[in-house]
């Protein structure tokens, strides 16, 4: 857990001290009692020793007891997949229009 949304990471190191999962990027998109973090990342599959290819995680975060959990996170499996969520998002963006 950690103390301040900028202490938030996925990167992860099992027992045995070989990195699994290493974050590449990270946008803060909500800060607050709730925030809302996007990560590119990677990950070593089961039974291989390199990493795989680029993946997308937007996570939610609650602060409780002033530290940080994790609540949900939504995975976003390949760059293929991120492309649909983006151009279905602005497909509804543009119709519905903007909110600020």
């Amino acid at each position: 857990m950690a103390e301040t949304i900028d202490d938030i990471s996925i990167d992860w190191t099992d027992e045995e001290g070989v990195q699994k999962v290493r974050e590449l990027k990270k946008e803060v998109l909500t800060r607050g009692a709730w925030a809302t973090v996007m990560f590119a990342y990677q990950e070593v599959g089961r039974g291989e020793e390199e990493f795989g290819p680029v993946k997308f995680r937007v996570g939610r975060y609650q602060k409780r007891n002033g530290r940080f959990s994790p609540h949900s996170k939504f995975n976003i499996s390949s760059v293929k997949q991120a492309r649909q969520v983006v151009e279905i998002l602005q497909t509804w963006i543009n119709e519905y229009g903007e909110d600020e």
